[in-house]
Order: structure tokens, then C-alpha cells, then sequence
């Protein structure tokens, strides 16, 4: 039950960080790209099939992909096993 828990938990604040992202993307008060980044991110653990379309994107920015590698390592040691 715990870990249908933390995917419900994974995906909910996925959701809430594209959300932001978009509003980002017409507010100048959030950064957009960062909370779209980091909600498909999230959203990836979930549907697996997300996760080579956000690669596809993030390599054109070998910075911020870098970066996000980096993050990835980072969660999946703190998340765990999905």
C-alpha cells in the first residue's frame, strides 16, 4: 500500500509543478521552464514512455541536461524504487 501511496504522491506533485510551468510561462514571477522540467520529471517515474521525449528535448540545452541528470540521480536515490 505505501508504495501505491508514493506514486499517487509522485504524480499529484508532478502535475502541480507542469502547472506552474505553465502559468510560469505567462507570469513573469515563476520560471516556467524550470517547473515544466521538473513536473515531466516527476511525471516520468509514472509513464515510463515520458521520459525519452523530455531527454529528446533537454539534449538540444546540454547544460540544463547535464543538470537534470544530475537531479535524476539525486531523486531516484531519495524515491527509491517505483
Amino acid at each position: 500500500m505505501q508504495k501505491q501511496a508514493k506514486k499517487v504522491l509522485i504524480l499529484t506533485a508532478g502535475i502541480i509543478f507542469i502547472i506552474l510551468g505553465i502559468l510560469g510561462l505567462f507570469l513573469p514571477i515563476l520560471q516556467g521552464i524550470i517547473f515544466l522540467a521538473i513536473g515531466f520529471f516527476l511525471v516520468s517515474f509514472y509513464f515510463p514512455g515520458i521520459r525519452p521525449w523530455v531527454n529528446e528535448h533537454l539534449k538540444k540545452y546540454p547544460g540544463l541536461f547535464a543538470r537534470i541528470e544530475k537531479i535524476e540521480a539525486w531523486m531516484k536515490k531519495i524515491i527509491g524504487e517505483i
